[in-house]
């Protein structure tokens, strides 16, 4: 089987070697090592040293130099909006503060469907909406520093995001308190 091992961020994509592409939602695009159909039929093995977050227009390179494209799947995400720029800072916030993977843009915030957090969110004064789009939650501040010092080529563009962030002693962020 064709092998992956490698990603290419989305502004080192070169076009001419796109031969294919996946469509994935947000939990596909995180991964490490996975067998793979894309769009076109093509199998192969995503086979990395380390869990990646791929985004909407990053590649997987296979073995033979070709690239295979990933393309963000439409997804049943809650849109939240409130009346004005602080609400929405407030509810970004309790959204960290809580770990919820959440898509940040400057008229609303996007996460999963959970029943929970949407009340929480409405006793706050958001509103919530159901939408279908594409997921693109922000990438945490420790995974655009790691993504550094990985073999992921291309990695410059740190306005994207995975969910959550590392507690580690390594990054002076061992432990601290949540309200």
């Amino acid at each position: 089987m064709i092998r992956s091992a490698k990603i290419v961020r989305h502004l080192a994509v070169r076009v001419d070697l796109v031969a294919d592409t996946i469509t994935l939602d947000h939990q596909g695009r995180h991964r490490r090592r996975v067998s793979l159909t894309t769009d076109g039929g093509l199998e192969f093995l995503l086979d990395l040293d380390r869990a990646v977050v791929m985004d909407d227009g990053d590649a997987m390179e296979l073995d033979d130099g070709r690239l295979v494209q990933v393309k963000a799947a439409p997804e049943k995400l809650l849109e939240v909006t409130t009346f004005n720029p602080l609400r929405l800072m407030r509810a970004a916030w309790h959204l960290g503060n809580r770990h919820v993977p959440t898509e940040i843009t400057a008229e609303a915030l996007y996460i999963t469907q959970d029943p929970v957090i949407e009340t929480m969110l409405r006793g706050i004064g958001a509103s919530t909406k159901q939408v279908v789009r594409p997921f693109k939650p922000e990438r945490g501040a420790y995974e655009a520093a790691q993504s550094h010092s990985t073999a992921a080529e291309g990695d410059d563009d740190h306005d994207h995001g995975e969910e959550g962030h590392v507690h580690s002693a390594s990054c002076g962020h061992a432990s601290h308190k949540h309200d």
